[in-house]
């Protein structure tokens, strides 16, 4: 897994590589059954090359907390690893380039949970395990059983943290969705 930070670390294959301060690989134990996948750097992770530190990591922090996790017992990542201009929606083209990074580290992690955060992660997981995406409003909190080579993974989407920042009233069912992972853990693991 440092082998394929490093990679990323010096990635070049698209315009926004040139534009990054850092890249953001992820970060967390390699011994986690739990990923999180957000769906790209904002500010403040391009600025430390980490995932999930600016605000909407904040509350990311709250909602681990509040079922016994901590960052370092899990493992976090983004679907892209540079941040977009302005925080922009990651393009087609842009996840495509990068997503075989993600790819790679999923299948080195080996997890039994994958949590994608937001829409984009939603829609790039639940295609990649034979999915077809609905709208996260319908389907957050549920959960989908896939088969891999390294054996079986539940894939649970849940809103982006940064939902709880732009729409306070839907913070309780954030809430709700990591109290339902917490049961999913305990079940699985």
């Amino acid at each position: 897994m440092k082998k394929l930070e490093e990679r990323v670390k010096t990635c070049r294959k698209c315009p926004l590589g040139e534009l990054r301060t850092n890249a953001v690989p992820g970060s967390g134990s390699y011994e986690s059954k739990i990923m999180f996948i957000g769906e790209g750097p904002g500010y403040w992770e391009d600025q430390k090359g980490l995932p999930f530190v600016g605000r909407a990591g904040k509350v990311l922090d709250e909602l681990l907390e509040s079922i016994g996790l901590t960052r370092d017992e899990v493992y976090i990542t983004n679907i892209i690893k540079c941040r977009p201009p302005n925080n922009r929606d990651p393009t087609e083209e842009e996840i495509k380039t990068c997503s075989p990074y993600l790819d790679m580290q999923i299948d080195l992690l080996r997890p039994k949970i994958i949590v994608p955060l937001g829409r984009h992660s939603m829609s790039y997981i639940l295609k990649k395990f034979g999915f077809e995406p609905e709208p996260i409003s319908k389907i957050h909190g549920k959960t989908f059983e896939a088969r891999t080579l390294f054996g079986k993974i539940v894939i649970m989407p849940i809103y982006h943290p940064a939902v709880a920042l732009y729409r306070p009233q839907l913070r309780e069912e954030l809430e709700r969705d990591f109290k339902k992972l917490r049961t999913l853990l305990d079940d699985l693991l």
